[in-house]
């Protein structure tokens, strides 16, 4: 461990998630810690907040904890094995429907949008 570990508030100050949210991503080993102090104090690194902050991206696609698990696990062995056709097709298949739910997410924005200045126009003639 180096002098960058940061201890667990700093990383959900960094990172704009609760120290509770960081605490069950460990619990249930979505985001494990590089290491720990002589107390038992977490520990993490630049790589873990990366980590973490590829999570917060893919929450509002709609993934579940156990799907996010599986993508990372994927992004990793595609990192490590970067000419493996099998793991490249899969990571396609990711990205595609990564790109589909950004998609619906975008016209979910624009529904909400129309609501919110259907709510301004009627506000302004009150």
């Amino acid at each position: 461990m180096t002098d960058a570990a940061m201890h667990i508030g700093e990383l959900a100050e960094r990172t704009g998630l609760s120290l509770r949210t960081l605490r069950h991503y460990d619990e249930i080993g979505l985001v494990t810690p590089s290491g720990r102090t002589d107390g038992g104090f977490r520990l993490y690194t630049a790589d873990d907040e990366a980590r973490v902050m590829l999570i917060r991206r893919m929450k509002p696609l709609g993934y579940s904890l156990d799907q996010m698990r599986e993508l990372l696990d994927l992004i990793n062995l595609v990192n490590a094995n970067p000419r493996d056709p099998e793991l490249d097709a899969r990571f396609e298949s990711v990205r595609q429907e990564a790109l589909e739910r950004r998609d619906r997410l975008r016209i979910q924005l624009a529904a909400a949008e129309e609501f919110v200045a259907q709510l301004h126009a009627r506000s302004t003639k009150v």
